[in-house]
């Protein structure tokens, strides 16, 4: 017997999406049984790689706090940054 699943709500933003699926059991939302492997090999890296130069204190601070989020120290860079400029 099929699981009938939830509807999947519309979001406004990214973050409420992010934040919905953060609390709610994917699988009453979600039939995994159905996924296909999927491939992108053509797909292009949507950021721009660049060089700053910061002071070794402040680097060694961010990585310090990039573990205690558990993510990787650069990617901590950018969500600060995205924040920080969200609004312009």
């Amino acid at each position: 017997m099929r699981k009938k699943l939830k509807r999947i709500p519309k979001f406004k933003s990214e973050k409420q999406e992010r934040e919905f699926w953060q609390k709610v059991d994917s699988t009453k939302y979600v039939d995994y049984s159905k996924m296909e492997s999927v491939r992108f090999p053509n797909l292009k890296l949507s950021s721009k790689p660049i060089t700053i130069r910061l002071p070794e204190s402040l680097v060694e601070k961010i990585k310090i706090e990039a573990h205690r989020s558990d993510i990787p120290y650069q990617s901590l860079i950018k969500q600060t940054l995205a924040q920080e400029f969200a609004g312009i």
